[in-house]
Protein backbone atom coordinates (compact mmCIF):
# COMPACT_ATOMS: atom_id res chain seq x y z
CA UNK A 1 0.00 0.00 0.00
CA UNK A 2 1.47 3.22 -1.08
CA UNK A 3 1.33 5.85 1.35
CA UNK A 4 -0.08 9.45 1.39
CA UNK A 5 2.03 11.57 1.18
CA UNK A 6 -0.19 14.66 1.17
CA UNK A 7 -1.36 14.45 4.64
CA UNK A 8 1.63 14.04 6.77
CA UNK A 9 0.65 17.82 8.10
CA UNK A 10 -2.81 17.20 9.08
CA UNK A 11 -2.08 17.48 12.56
CA UNK A 12 0.15 20.51 12.47
CA UNK A 13 -1.85 23.88 13.68
CA UNK A 14 -2.72 26.22 10.93
CA UNK A 15 -0.49 29.23 9.85
CA UNK A 16 -0.85 32.59 11.21
CA UNK A 17 -2.62 33.81 8.37
CA UNK A 18 -4.42 30.35 7.95
CA UNK A 19 -6.37 30.56 10.69
CA UNK A 20 -7.31 34.35 10.47
CA UNK A 21 -8.81 33.57 7.28
CA UNK A 22 -11.16 30.27 8.93
CA UNK A 23 -12.34 32.87 11.37
CA UNK A 24 -13.26 35.63 8.50
CA UNK A 25 -15.02 32.71 6.17
CA UNK A 26 -17.12 31.96 9.52
CA UNK A 27 -17.78 35.24 10.44
CA UNK A 28 -19.14 35.98 7.04
CA UNK A 29 -21.65 32.87 6.37
CA UNK A 30 -22.87 32.61 10.09
CA UNK A 31 -25.72 35.22 10.68
CA UNK A 32 -28.16 35.91 13.75
CA UNK A 33 -27.03 34.15 16.83
CA UNK A 34 -23.25 32.95 17.78
CA UNK A 35 -20.36 32.17 20.03
CA UNK A 36 -16.82 32.60 18.91
CA UNK A 37 -13.97 32.00 20.38
CA UNK A 38 -10.85 33.77 19.83
CA UNK A 39 -7.14 33.16 21.52
CA UNK A 40 -4.48 35.35 21.37
CA UNK A 41 -2.15 38.05 22.56
CA UNK A 42 -3.30 41.68 23.02
CA UNK A 43 -1.03 42.86 20.12
CA UNK A 44 -2.95 40.40 18.22
CA UNK A 45 -6.35 41.31 19.48
CA UNK A 46 -6.02 44.97 18.71
CA UNK A 47 -4.62 44.69 15.33
CA UNK A 48 -8.16 42.18 14.97
CA UNK A 49 -10.10 44.79 15.98
CA UNK A 50 -8.52 46.84 13.23
CA UNK A 51 -8.39 44.54 10.21
CA UNK A 52 -11.92 42.54 10.90
CA UNK A 53 -14.03 45.70 9.94
CA UNK A 54 -12.50 46.11 6.36
CA UNK A 55 -12.58 42.71 5.91
CA UNK A 56 -16.43 42.20 6.69
CA UNK A 57 -17.25 45.98 5.92
CA UNK A 58 -21.10 43.70 4.69
CA UNK A 59 -21.49 43.21 8.48
CA UNK A 60 -21.80 46.22 11.22
CA UNK A 61 -19.09 45.39 13.46
CA UNK A 62 -18.46 47.19 17.16
CA UNK A 63 -16.18 46.65 19.90
CA UNK A 64 -17.36 46.02 23.53
CA UNK A 65 -13.98 47.02 25.85
CA UNK A 66 -14.78 46.07 29.47
CA UNK A 67 -11.92 47.79 31.41
CA UNK A 68 -12.84 46.59 34.78
CA UNK A 69 -13.99 43.24 36.15
CA UNK A 70 -17.81 42.39 36.19
CA UNK A 71 -20.66 40.57 36.66
CA UNK A 72 -23.20 40.59 34.76
CA UNK A 73 -22.29 40.62 30.66
CA UNK A 74 -25.97 40.82 29.82
CA UNK A 75 -27.02 43.84 31.13
CA UNK A 76 -23.92 45.34 29.76
CA UNK A 77 -24.52 44.06 26.26
CA UNK A 78 -28.25 45.49 26.82
CA UNK A 79 -27.18 48.73 26.98
CA UNK A 80 -23.82 48.73 24.65
CA UNK A 81 -26.26 47.51 21.70
CA UNK A 82 -29.28 49.81 22.26
CA UNK A 83 -30.51 51.33 19.33
CA UNK A 84 -27.69 50.22 17.19
CA UNK A 85 -27.42 47.99 14.15
CA UNK A 86 -24.61 45.18 15.50
CA UNK A 87 -24.02 41.93 13.38
CA UNK A 88 -20.97 40.88 15.55
CA UNK A 89 -19.65 42.32 18.54
CA UNK A 90 -16.16 41.81 19.20
CA UNK A 91 -15.85 41.64 23.22
CA UNK A 92 -12.49 42.47 24.87
CA UNK A 93 -11.18 42.16 28.59
CA UNK A 94 -13.09 39.87 29.92
CA UNK A 95 -9.81 38.94 31.99
CA UNK A 96 -10.06 41.37 34.72
CA UNK A 97 -13.15 39.40 35.55
CA UNK A 98 -11.11 36.03 36.06
CA UNK A 99 -8.10 38.21 37.76
CA UNK A 100 -10.60 39.18 40.28
CA UNK A 101 -11.47 35.77 41.67
CA UNK A 102 -8.23 34.28 41.38
CA UNK A 103 -6.88 33.51 44.66
CA UNK A 104 -3.61 31.91 44.53
CA UNK A 105 -0.45 32.21 44.87
CA UNK A 106 1.62 34.38 42.09
CA UNK A 107 3.72 31.07 41.20
CA UNK A 108 0.75 28.57 41.01
CA UNK A 109 -0.43 30.99 38.30
CA UNK A 110 2.71 30.70 36.42
CA UNK A 111 2.41 27.48 35.94
CA UNK A 112 -0.77 27.91 33.73
CA UNK A 113 -3.06 25.71 35.11
CA UNK A 114 -5.94 27.57 34.84
CA UNK A 115 -8.03 24.73 35.06
CA UNK A 116 -7.97 24.11 38.41
CA UNK A 117 -9.84 27.04 39.98
CA UNK A 118 -9.82 27.88 43.32
CA UNK A 119 -13.04 29.97 42.92
CA UNK A 120 -15.69 30.38 40.54
CA UNK A 121 -15.42 34.15 38.85
CA UNK A 122 -19.34 34.77 38.97
CA UNK A 123 -19.63 36.41 35.64
CA UNK A 124 -18.86 32.53 34.22
CA UNK A 125 -21.79 31.48 36.46
CA UNK A 126 -23.72 34.69 35.05
CA UNK A 127 -22.84 33.10 31.82
CA UNK A 128 -24.56 29.29 32.18
CA UNK A 129 -27.10 30.78 33.90
CA UNK A 130 -27.84 33.30 31.05
CA UNK A 131 -27.18 31.48 27.69
CA UNK A 132 -30.40 31.47 26.63
CA UNK A 133 -31.31 34.79 27.33
CA UNK A 134 -28.49 35.58 25.05
CA UNK A 135 -29.70 33.73 22.60
CA UNK A 136 -33.16 34.58 22.00
CA UNK A 137 -32.39 38.17 22.54
CA UNK A 138 -29.34 39.08 20.82
CA UNK A 139 -29.33 37.94 17.18
CA UNK A 140 -25.39 38.57 17.34
CA UNK A 141 -22.26 37.00 16.47
CA UNK A 142 -20.47 37.00 19.80
CA UNK A 143 -16.53 37.27 19.09
CA UNK A 144 -14.84 36.87 22.83
CA UNK A 145 -11.45 37.85 22.39
CA UNK A 146 -9.36 36.18 25.14
CA UNK A 147 -5.73 35.07 26.32
CA UNK A 148 -4.66 31.64 25.88
CA UNK A 149 -5.52 31.08 29.58
CA UNK A 150 -9.02 32.32 29.71
CA UNK A 151 -10.16 29.60 27.33
CA UNK A 152 -9.44 27.00 29.68
CA UNK A 153 -11.52 28.78 32.34
CA UNK A 154 -14.41 28.59 30.08
CA UNK A 155 -13.64 25.07 28.79
CA UNK A 156 -14.02 24.15 32.72
CA UNK A 157 -15.94 26.53 34.62
CA UNK A 158 -19.06 27.74 31.62
CA UNK A 159 -18.85 24.74 30.17
CA UNK A 160 -22.72 25.56 29.17
CA UNK A 161 -22.35 28.33 27.46
CA UNK A 162 -18.68 27.30 25.78
CA UNK A 163 -20.68 24.08 24.36
CA UNK A 164 -22.77 26.31 22.47
CA UNK A 165 -19.55 27.72 20.77
CA UNK A 166 -19.67 28.23 17.04
CA UNK A 167 -15.76 27.76 16.81
CA UNK A 168 -12.76 28.58 18.59
CA UNK A 169 -9.34 29.95 16.97
CA UNK A 170 -6.00 30.58 18.22
CA UNK A 171 -4.08 33.35 16.01
CA UNK A 172 -0.62 33.08 16.69
CA UNK A 173 1.62 36.47 16.73
CA UNK A 174 3.66 36.85 13.16
CA UNK A 175 7.33 35.47 14.10
CA UNK A 176 8.21 39.69 13.11
CA UNK A 177 5.48 40.92 15.60
CA UNK A 178 6.24 38.65 18.24
CA UNK A 179 9.89 39.84 18.20
CA UNK A 180 8.94 42.87 18.46
CA UNK A 181 6.41 42.30 21.47
CA UNK A 182 9.16 40.03 23.02
CA UNK A 183 11.62 42.23 22.63
CA UNK A 184 9.69 45.13 24.50
CA UNK A 185 8.86 43.28 27.31
CA UNK A 186 12.41 42.01 27.72
CA UNK A 187 13.17 45.38 28.27
CA UNK A 188 10.31 46.33 30.70
CA UNK A 189 11.92 43.45 32.73
CA UNK A 190 15.45 45.05 33.07
CA UNK A 191 17.03 45.43 36.19
CA UNK A 192 14.87 47.89 38.29
CA UNK A 193 11.46 46.57 37.12
CA UNK A 194 11.01 44.26 40.19
CA UNK A 195 10.49 46.84 42.17
CA UNK A 196 8.06 48.47 40.25
CA UNK A 197 5.85 44.95 39.83
CA UNK A 198 5.93 44.50 43.27
CA UNK A 199 3.93 47.74 43.69
CA UNK A 200 1.41 47.07 41.52
CA UNK A 201 -2.05 45.89 42.74
CA UNK A 202 -2.75 42.00 43.21
CA UNK A 203 -5.06 41.95 39.52
CA UNK A 204 -2.42 43.94 37.75
CA UNK A 205 0.44 41.12 39.19
CA UNK A 206 -1.43 38.25 37.51
CA UNK A 207 -1.86 40.19 34.49
CA UNK A 208 1.62 41.18 33.95
CA UNK A 209 2.70 37.68 34.61
CA UNK A 210 0.01 36.07 31.92
CA UNK A 211 1.60 38.45 29.63
CA UNK A 212 4.56 36.67 29.87
CA UNK A 213 3.63 33.57 29.84
CA UNK A 214 2.02 34.30 26.69
CA UNK A 215 4.45 35.05 24.83
CA UNK A 216 7.01 32.80 26.58
CA UNK A 217 4.21 29.74 24.81
CA UNK A 218 3.89 31.54 21.30
CA UNK A 219 4.42 28.54 19.05
CA UNK A 220 6.53 31.07 16.71
CA UNK A 221 8.99 32.11 19.78
CA UNK A 222 12.84 31.77 19.15
CA UNK A 223 14.24 29.49 21.73
CA UNK A 224 16.64 32.10 22.84
CA UNK A 225 14.07 34.60 23.56
CA UNK A 226 11.86 31.58 25.31
CA UNK A 227 14.69 31.17 27.64
CA UNK A 228 15.21 35.28 28.12
CA UNK A 229 11.91 35.55 29.38
CA UNK A 230 11.93 32.56 31.12
CA UNK A 231 14.49 33.82 33.22
CA UNK A 232 12.79 37.08 33.52
CA UNK A 233 9.88 35.76 35.21
CA UNK A 234 11.80 33.79 37.67
CA UNK A 235 13.50 36.70 38.33
CA UNK A 236 10.23 38.79 38.98
CA UNK A 237 8.87 35.20 40.98
CA UNK A 238 11.99 35.48 43.07
CA UNK A 239 11.71 38.66 43.89
CA UNK A 240 8.39 38.52 44.89
CA UNK A 241 9.23 35.82 47.56
CA UNK A 242 8.14 32.59 45.14
CA UNK A 243 11.13 30.91 44.81
CA UNK A 244 9.50 27.84 44.04
CA UNK A 245 7.87 28.87 41.33
CA UNK A 246 11.19 30.86 40.00
CA UNK A 247 13.17 27.75 40.46
CA UNK A 248 10.63 25.75 37.66
CA UNK A 249 11.27 28.92 35.69
CA UNK A 250 15.16 28.35 35.82
CA UNK A 251 14.68 24.92 35.41
CA UNK A 252 13.03 25.33 32.20
CA UNK A 253 16.15 27.56 31.00
CA UNK A 254 18.55 25.16 31.67
CA UNK A 255 16.49 22.63 29.56
CA UNK A 256 16.62 24.82 26.48
CA UNK A 257 20.61 24.94 27.15
CA UNK A 258 20.37 28.43 26.27
CA UNK A 259 21.96 29.77 29.21
CA UNK A 260 24.48 31.18 31.00
CA UNK A 261 26.19 31.19 34.99
CA UNK A 262 23.64 33.03 35.82
CA UNK A 263 20.86 31.46 35.35
CA UNK A 264 22.65 28.57 37.55
CA UNK A 265 23.53 30.99 39.99
CA UNK A 266 19.67 32.61 40.17
CA UNK A 267 18.47 28.88 40.61
CA UNK A 268 21.24 28.52 43.78
CA UNK A 269 20.25 31.76 45.16
CA UNK A 270 16.61 29.99 44.69
CA UNK A 271 17.27 26.87 46.65
CA UNK A 272 19.20 28.52 49.27
CA UNK A 273 15.70 30.66 49.96
CA UNK A 274 14.49 27.02 49.93
CA UNK A 275 16.66 25.37 52.61
CA UNK A 276 18.24 23.36 50.09
CA UNK A 277 21.85 23.83 51.12
CA UNK A 278 23.51 21.05 49.32
CA UNK A 279 21.31 21.69 46.24
CA UNK A 280 22.29 25.11 45.82
CA UNK A 281 25.55 24.88 46.60
CA UNK A 282 25.82 22.38 43.25
CA UNK A 283 24.80 25.04 41.41
CA UNK A 284 27.49 27.73 42.78
CA UNK A 285 30.09 25.28 42.33
CA UNK A 286 28.26 25.32 38.16
CA UNK A 287 28.90 29.43 38.76
CA UNK A 288 32.51 29.09 39.86
CA UNK A 289 33.53 26.66 37.07
CA UNK A 290 32.42 28.82 34.35
CA UNK A 291 33.42 32.12 36.22
CA UNK A 292 36.06 32.19 38.56
CA UNK A 293 35.66 35.71 39.60
CA UNK A 294 31.97 35.27 40.63
CA UNK A 295 32.23 36.84 44.21
CA UNK A 296 28.62 36.47 45.25
CA UNK A 297 28.04 32.61 44.12
CA UNK A 298 31.84 31.95 46.15
CA UNK A 299 30.05 34.10 48.89
CA UNK A 300 26.73 32.33 49.32
CA UNK A 301 28.40 29.30 48.63
CA UNK A 302 29.96 29.88 52.15
CA UNK A 303 26.68 30.35 53.48
CA UNK A 304 25.02 27.50 52.71
CA UNK A 305 28.08 25.44 54.11
CA UNK A 306 27.68 26.93 57.66
CA UNK A 307 23.94 26.56 57.26
CA UNK A 308 25.12 22.49 57.02
CA UNK A 309 27.84 22.93 59.61
CA UNK A 310 30.81 22.46 56.91
CA UNK A 311 32.51 25.70 58.46
CA UNK A 312 36.06 24.54 57.06
CA UNK A 313 34.60 24.63 53.37
CA UNK A 314 32.81 27.61 54.28
CA UNK A 315 35.90 29.50 55.47
CA UNK A 316 37.68 28.40 51.81
CA UNK A 317 34.62 29.96 50.02
CA UNK A 318 35.01 33.11 51.71
CA UNK A 319 38.62 32.90 50.97
CA UNK A 320 37.70 33.02 47.48
CA UNK A 321 35.16 35.78 47.73
CA UNK A 322 37.86 37.68 49.66
CA UNK A 323 40.27 37.20 46.77
CA UNK A 324 37.79 38.92 44.65
CA UNK A 325 36.81 41.92 46.99
CA UNK A 326 38.35 42.07 50.37
CA UNK A 327 35.89 45.25 51.62
CA UNK A 328 32.79 43.91 52.23
CA UNK A 329 31.75 43.20 55.53
CA UNK A 330 29.21 40.66 55.72
CA UNK A 331 31.82 38.42 54.02
CA UNK A 332 34.51 38.77 57.17
CA UNK A 333 31.85 38.95 59.74
CA UNK A 334 30.46 35.37 58.13
CA UNK A 335 33.86 34.18 58.05
CA UNK A 336 34.94 35.43 61.66
CA UNK A 337 31.54 33.46 62.69
CA UNK A 338 32.71 29.82 60.80
CA UNK A 339 36.30 30.21 62.50
CA UNK A 340 33.81 31.05 66.23
CA UNK A 341 31.85 27.85 65.44
CA UNK A 342 35.25 25.81 65.33
CA UNK A 343 36.45 27.61 68.63
CA UNK A 344 39.07 28.97 67.04
CA UNK A 345 38.80 32.47 67.97
CA UNK A 346 41.79 33.82 67.56
CA UNK A 347 41.27 33.85 64.42
CA UNK A 348 37.61 34.71 64.40
CA UNK A 349 38.66 37.92 66.20
CA UNK A 350 41.05 38.71 63.38
CA UNK A 351 38.26 38.58 61.44
CA UNK A 352 36.06 40.82 63.22
CA UNK A 353 38.62 43.22 63.51
CA UNK A 354 38.92 43.19 59.14
CA UNK A 355 34.89 44.01 59.64
CA UNK A 356 35.48 46.69 62.20
CA UNK A 357 37.89 48.50 59.75
CA UNK A 358 35.19 48.61 57.10
CA UNK A 359 32.71 49.89 59.08
CA UNK A 360 32.86 50.07 62.64
CA UNK A 361 29.16 52.56 62.89
CA UNK A 362 27.33 49.38 61.89
CA UNK A 363 29.12 45.97 63.70
CA UNK A 364 26.78 46.06 66.64
CA UNK A 365 26.77 42.06 66.18
CA UNK A 366 30.48 41.75 65.20
CA UNK A 367 31.33 43.87 68.67
CA UNK A 368 29.47 41.13 70.58
CA UNK A 369 30.50 38.05 69.29
CA UNK A 370 34.02 39.56 69.80
CA UNK A 371 33.62 39.65 73.45
CA UNK A 372 32.06 36.04 73.30
CA UNK A 373 35.37 35.36 72.09
CA UNK A 374 37.29 37.06 74.60
CA UNK A 375 35.34 35.73 77.34
CA UNK A 376 35.91 31.93 76.10
CA UNK A 377 39.42 32.73 76.17
CA UNK A 378 39.10 34.41 80.17
CA UNK A 379 40.08 37.81 78.86
CA UNK A 380 37.76 39.66 80.61
CA UNK A 381 38.77 43.02 79.92
CA UNK A 382 38.54 43.17 76.54
CA UNK A 383 35.25 40.93 76.58
CA UNK A 384 33.84 43.74 79.00
CA UNK A 385 35.17 46.19 76.56
CA UNK A 386 34.01 45.14 73.38
CA UNK A 387 30.42 44.02 75.31
CA UNK A 388 30.22 47.60 75.98
CA UNK A 389 30.85 48.69 72.49
CA UNK A 390 28.06 46.41 70.95
CA UNK A 391 25.33 47.67 73.61
CA UNK A 392 26.12 51.52 72.30
CA UNK A 393 25.20 50.51 69.31
CA UNK A 394 22.04 48.76 69.97
CA UNK A 395 21.69 49.17 73.99
CA UNK A 396 18.14 47.10 74.25
CA UNK A 397 19.42 44.09 71.68
CA UNK A 398 23.07 43.05 73.43
CA UNK A 399 22.57 43.72 77.00
CA UNK A 400 19.17 42.30 76.68
CA UNK A 401 20.89 38.91 75.39
CA UNK A 402 24.04 39.46 77.44
CA UNK A 403 22.14 38.22 80.43
CA UNK A 404 21.46 34.68 79.35
CA UNK A 405 24.16 33.88 76.86
CA UNK A 406 26.07 30.68 78.64
CA UNK A 407 29.25 32.45 76.46
CA UNK A 408 29.46 35.14 79.59
CA UNK A 409 29.00 32.59 82.44
CA UNK A 410 32.90 32.73 83.63
CA UNK A 411 32.77 36.43 83.79
CA UNK A 412 29.33 37.02 84.77
CA UNK A 413 30.04 37.21 88.63
CA UNK A 414 32.49 40.50 87.21
CA UNK A 415 31.45 43.43 88.73
CA UNK A 416 32.32 45.12 85.57
CA UNK A 417 29.72 42.99 83.58
CA UNK A 418 26.81 43.01 86.00
CA UNK A 419 26.99 46.77 85.93
CA UNK A 420 26.98 46.88 82.07
CA UNK A 421 23.78 44.92 81.90
CA UNK A 422 21.96 46.46 84.62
Amino acid sequence: MNPNLSDWDDDLPPEPEEAYQDLLRALRRKSGFGLFFVQCTPMEADNLIVKLPQEIPQKKIAVLRLVEAIDNLYERVVEFVKDKQVDILLIKGLEDSLYKYEQRTFGEITEGQFSNLTSVPHILNHLNQQRERFRDDFPILFVFILRSFSISYFIHRAPDFFDWRSGVFELPTAPEELEKESSRLLHLLDEGSCHKYLKLTYDKKIERLVEIQDLISERYQTEICRASLLFKLGNLLFDANAYKASLTNYDKVIKLKVYNYLTWYRKGEALRKLGRYEEAITNYNKVIALNRDNYWACYHRGLCCSELGRYREAITSYDQALKINNKDIKTWGNRGMAFYYLGIYDQAISSYDKAIEIQPECCGGIYYYKACCFAKQDIIKFAIENLQLAISINHEKYKNRAKTDPNFDCIREDKRFKALIQ
